[in-house]
Parts: structure tokens; sequence; C-alpha cells
């Protein structure tokens, strides 16, 4: 992080698994969406309202919305999330930060509703998500799994990706220096996409000298 240019390089950088998918996908050119518009600061110049705006308009609808839209339809469940009401959604960005974040801590002013009808001890819980242990995952029942999909003669015959980063970074996963289960991820699941359903769109095979 020490070397972005400014706080919003430095969103970008946290919002993302691949810091150069450029290099990652051949032939590849990563679409520059609404993080990237340099316009933005103009008309929402605090940082902190700017990641809430980002987030709003790209995690919340690409990721966290998707994944509740199909855990529910998958059992046949009409999911709504209340807090997305178009009033309450209103009403929030009319409310000002120092009522958002007091003291290091978020969701200010919706902690003091909550504590009239629930005791402090359910509110202040750590936040409990659904993470699965996907890092020793990887290195234990699925690595042979991975391994397969990820094999460096693989990747070349298929001609998507260039081995060499992908290579790299799954060797660090594996010897436990740094956690890459996210980025690994990413490319195991186009991977097993493309072995299952197949594609006739892939670009001529990586030669061997480019490695």
């Amino acid at each position: 992080m020490l070397d972005a240019a400014g706080p919003d390089a430095i969103y970008r950088r946290l919002v993302s698994q691949w810091q150069d998918p450029d290099a990652l996908v051949r032939g590849g050119r990563e679409p520059h969406g609404p993080a990237w518009d340099d316009g933005l600061a103009a008309g929402i110049p605090d940082f902190v309202e700017r990641m809430q705006h980002l987030d709003s308009v790209t995690y919340l609808p690409d990721d966290i919305l998707a994944k509740v839209d199909r855990a529910s339809m998958g059992v046949s469940l009409e999911a709504r999330v209340p807090l997305l009401d178009h009033r309450v959604v209103e009403f929030a960005w009319r409310v000002p930060q120092s009522q958002k974040l007091r003291d290091g801590k978020g969701k200010w002013l919706l902690r003091q509703a909550l504590y009239r009808h629930v005791p402090p001890a359910l509110v202040e819980r750590p936040k409990a998500g659904f993470a699965i242990p996907l890092d020793g995952w990887l290195r234990g029942p699925l690595r042979d799994w991975a391994e397969d999909l990820l094999d460096e003669g693989r990747l070349r015959r298929e001609g998507f990706f260039d081995p060499a980063p992908i290579r790299a970074c799954w060797a660090e996963h594996l010897a436990g220096t740094r956690n890459n289960q996210h980025r690994l991820w990413n490319v195991l699941m186009f991977q097993d996409w493309n072995r299952r359903w197949g594609s006739a769109s892939a670009p001529a095979p990586l030669a061997a000298s480019a490695a």
C-alpha cells in the first residue's frame, strides 16, 4: 500500500485480488468501472463517503446481494433486505458522518437505536460472516483438485492465463508464506468451469519460450 498514489488507489488495492490482472490474463485488459472515475471526487469530496458510494454500486450488487439471491432462490425463498429500502438508504445518506462513525466505531446511530430494544451484549459481539476455511482446504483436501487445474502445462495449453504468476501464487500458498486463497479461488473457479463446459474462444496457446 505504501506506494499507492492516494487514498483512491489504496481503496482499489483493498478491493482487488490480483493487483495486475492484465498480466495474468493473456491479452486481457481490466475494464475500469466507477472506482477509476477521476471525476467522482468532485461530486463526493469526502473519501469515506466516496468509499461508501463505491461499495454501494459495486461490492453490494455484484457480490453480497448476488450471493443472497443465489442462496435464497436456490431453495425457493424470496429474500428481502430491509436496510436497502430506498427510504432507509436516502435517509442514511442524509445522516452526517459523525453519526455513522464515532470513536473508531461504525454504525453509531444504528447502534443507538438497537440499544433501546436489544441487549448490548448482542450488539457488541464480533462480526461473524460465512467464510469457509478455504486456505486450509487448498493445502489439504482440495490440494490435488487445485493442482490439476493449476498445472503449468494445462494453463499453457488452454492459453487463457500466463502460468508464471499463478504458479508463483500457488507455491506461496502451499508454503504457507502467504494466504492466497481468494486470488487462487478466482482462477480455480474459471478453470473448473472451463473444464466442465469448455470454450472455443481461447487465444492461441502460450509459447513455451514465454515462460
